[in-house]
């Protein structure tokens, strides 16, 4: 029982780690980019790209080791990648022309959308039978209504909280499965970078 708790509270972290980092590589790359983009015209624009790009290695291994505290999924780490030799603008052009940067951009950004399905599906499958659970506690203080019925009664109040319980023990493997898909999505992120 223990276990099975500690997992869930993983899961519910795991799901919630996975919105924030999505949000983040997305406002991060989107403004960089676009900044980096807008100002190339000048000298600030191309170090600008030029560095944001050389971030997305360190994401990338990022969510890897994040993966697998959180999944138990192991993937090969990517090999390490040299500095270019010579000047500033010569180290910009292997920057700007890895092909690996960009999809690592892409699969990066693309963490957003997957990000805010798991925020909906956290909360609808372990918060939801949680916030169940305290409905005898609530009810006398607050008027509430699950699912358009008016909960006014403690005999009603009562049944809601066994569904939670019983939602809780349904949705704990659902939640397992949604974790492991998104734990295949880093796998098959680091796939296309390996390309």
């Amino acid at each position: 029982m223990k276990r099975a708790i500690i997992r869930n509270v993983q899961n519910v972290i795991f799901l919630l780690y996975t919105f924030g980092s999505g949000v983040f590589y997305f406002c991060f790359y989107l403004i960089s980019i676009v900044l980096g983009l807008a100002l190339s015209f000048t000298v600030v624009g191309i170090p600008l790209l030029t560095n944001v790009l050389r971030t997305t290695q360190a994401f990338v291994q990022h969510e890897r080791i994040q993966t697998k505290i959180y999944t138990d999924i192991s993937i090969e780490p990517l090999a390490a990648r040299q500095r270019a030799e010579g000047n500033q603008w010569r180290q910009a052009k292997v920057e700007l022309t890895n092909r690996k940067n960009w999809i690592s951009v892409y699969w990066l950004m693309q963490k957003f959308i997957l990000g805010c399905i798991c925020l909906v599906i956290g909360v609808l499958i372990y918060i939801g039978p949680v916030l169940f659970a305290f409905v005898p506690l609530l009810y006398p203080y607050l008027e509430l209504y699950v699912f358009g019925i008016p909960v006014d009664s403690e005999l009603r109040a009562l049944q809601i909280m066994a569904v939670g319980f019983i939602l809780m023990i349904g949705c704990s493997k659902i939640g397992n499965g949604l974790v492991q898909i998104i734990g295949g999505y880093t796998r098959l992120m680091f796939k296309a970078i390996r390309r």
